[in-house]
């Protein structure tokens, strides 16, 4: 049986996955294969398959679609459905900042990268009680689905259970995650003058939230980008303008809006000038509350945001390395000073100047698949993220 609440694109999608993959088995009979599909008040499927047919199947949860669809250019294909091309790394070295209902931290797959940050609503808990931050971590940086999955996602707990929070909890979440992510920066930058090298690669926030437009809520977030934190936010669900909304109008973030399977604009989706760029946002699984291995299939423009976020991770991540080598002739200054070839680390430290998020938003949307969604309106970028692995790689 399908799992409930699957698409029909997505089911269609599965079962032609399953085609070509019993098609290729090298030990196919003849009696083998799909015999029966149910489309009505079931749906799922019946046939007689062999074990490595059986495997790939138990496998295919394995990788959503949204990670296969960021990682190629051209439609997904059977071929390309399941595969996530990346770089395994992807995502060392940065902290992730889910401005949100907070993060299981015990599930297992977070494999011990998630911690929790800080909770800004009065006498609430350090916990997810909701599922949604959970959610938008796991798109962010687990294991099974996550887009950076060497990443760090650190809890900031804005909202309660129900979802919702005050303007003055949220602007604190947003403060304390620049500050935070300032206060990294600095101690990297110390650490590079001192010993040429430093692990830390930069920070991200994700806030999967929003509402009416707030001249204040744009503001703080414009602000914390000017600090240096890298941000993508949601364009939000209304079907409307996202310019009419915060902090999908905050003009330094990235706003997301959200695309389906079939390349479409979700027909949820904000849309309009303030719209940045589209990521997979309708039928996303991952992480989840409840035990730590929970997962959970749901849509809007804050399964989209996150993509964007793990994006920013990985390619902070994949920059050139932050390790200084002292016998790099490219790197060395002809002197007398110098002429062993060893160069004081707090010379180089300007080398190693990670970009700025303005640059970093510039290089997502450049780099971006171009005219490939339907039904996305002339005011609106016809814009689907891609990770751009598959050029270089």
């Amino acid at each position: 049986m399908f799992k409930k609440g699957l698409s029909p694109v997505a089911m269609g999608n599965h079962l032609n996955f399953l085609q070509s993959a019993h098609s290729e088995d090298p030990l196919l009979e003849r009696d083998n294969g799909l015999r029966h599909v149910f489309d009505s008040y079931i749906k799922g499927y019946a046939g007689k398959f062999t074990e490595n047919v059986i495997d790939k199947i138990r496998g295919m949860p394995e990788v959503d679609y949204g990670l296969a669809r960021i990682s190629h250019h051209p439609k997904l294909t059977h071929g390309t459905f399941t595969k996530y091309e990346h770089q395994p790394s992807g995502g060392e070295g940065v902290d992730v900042y889910v401005i949100d209902t907070g993060i299981n931290i015990h599930h297992k797959d977070f494999e011990g990268r998630a911690s929790w940050g800080k909770t800004t609503p009065v006498n609430d808990i350090d916990e997810d009680v909701n599922g949604h931050g959970t959610h938008c971590a796991g798109t962010i940086a687990s294991r099974k689905y996550g887009v950076a999955k060497s990443a760090n996602v650190i809890a900031v707990k804005v909202v309660g259970p129900d979802g919702k929070g005050s303007n003055s909890d949220v602007t604190s979440g947003v403060i304390f995650a620049a500050e935070s992510a300032a206060l990294k920066a600095k101690e990297a930058e110390e650490e590079i003058k001192a010993t040429g090298t430093t692990k830390h690669k930069g920070s991200v926030a994700n806030m999967s939230l929003g509402g009416g437009r707030s001249r204040s809520l744009d503001d703080v977030v414009n602000g914390a980008v000017d600090t240096g934190l890298h941000f993508a936010v949601v364009a939000g669900n209304n079907d409307r303008d996202a310019c009419s909304y915060s902090p999908a109008a905050a003009v330094k973030a990235i706003t997301v809006a959200a695309s389906t399977l079939s390349d479409e604009r979700a027909w949820f989706s904000n849309h309009g000038p303030c719209v940045d760029v589209f990521a997979p946002g309708q039928d996303i699984m991952s992480t989840w509350i409840g035990s730590d291995s929970a997962e959970n299939i749901i849509s809007g423009t804050s399964m989209a945001s996150p993509h964007v976020a793990g994006l920013l991770a990985y390619h902070l991540s994949t920059l050139p390395s932050t390790k200084f080598n002292p016998l790099s002739s490219s790197i060395v200054p002809p002197t007398a000073q110098w002429a062993s070839g060893f160069v004081p680390p707090s010379k180089l430290a300007h080398l190693f100047k990670s970009p700025t998020p303005s640059d970093l938003k510039a290089t997502v949307i450049k780099h971006s698949s171009r005219g490939l969604l339907s039904e996305v309106d002339l005011n609106t970028p016809n814009l689907l993220v891609f990770n751009n692995y598959t050029n270089f790689f």
